[in-house]
């Protein structure tokens, strides 16, 4: 399982690039050395690590090995599960190498190997999957934005500038309060409070655009 392949010898990659391992971890409890072992005994010349939850964003061990690689190297895993926070991140992950003429290997995932022609297939099978579910979030995504607006919501944050909150705003500014003098005194963004002003004149035909009565 962790032996390297009789065409890559001395921890090099067929096309003579460096095989560089990187490893995975969730927590600080758990053992790296099962991992560590496989991608020495594949002939990795360098290995980086993490100690990060699959969800998580930042990495700075897979960053540095990402920065690391260089044309004709081979970025080694012990699994795939060890790189991606997904199949569309995992994808987008071997995309960019193999842009950058790098290629890829699991060394426990059959087949998982993109500098060869059966490993190619099976990564663009993968490429097929990912793309298919991001269109099938892009669906839901549309789908539930035809259902908001239908019930008469928008989509994103909803306003904290509510019509109660409006009418207390412009009866300090019929005091002689400023746009911003009235948001602070409501404690809300004075952004927010322009672009509600804004909505409601021209909802009005008023075509004012909440003028600041001053600064």
């Amino acid at each position: 399982m962790g032996a390297p392949d009789p065409g890559t010898p001395n921890g090099r990659s067929a096309e003579g690039g460096a095989l560089i391992g990187y490893a995975r971890v969730s927590t600080p409890e758990q053992d790296m050395s099962l991992q560590i072992d496989a991608l020495e005994k594949a002939g990795c010349a360098r290995i980086f690590t993490d100690v990060a939850g699959g969800a998580k964003a930042e990495r700075a061990g897979l960053a540095e090995a990402l920065a690391y690689l260089r044309p004709a190297d081979t970025l080694v895993v012990w699994k795939i599960d060890r790189l991606g926070r997904s199949l569309p991140h995992l994808v987008g992950l071997v995309e960019n190498l193999r842009d950058r003429g790098i290629g890829f290997r699991s060394l426990t995932d059959a087949g998982m190997d993109t500098t060869t022609p059966s490993g190619a297939l099976i990564f663009h099978i993968f490429a097929a999957l990912a793309d298919f579910e991001r269109s099938l979030i892009r669906e839901r995504t549309k789908a539930g934005l035809e259902v908001a607006a239908a019930r008469g919501r928008k989509g994103g944050r909803r306003s904290v500038v509510t019509p109660g909150v409006l009418k207390r705003a412009r009866d300090m500014m019929d005091k002689g309060l400023t746009v911003r003098q009235a948001a602070a005194a409501l404690k809300i963004g004075k952004t927010p409070l322009y672009e509600a002003l804004r909505a409601a004149d021209e909802a009005a035909g008023s075509g004012s655009g909440g003028k600041e009565n001053g600064v």
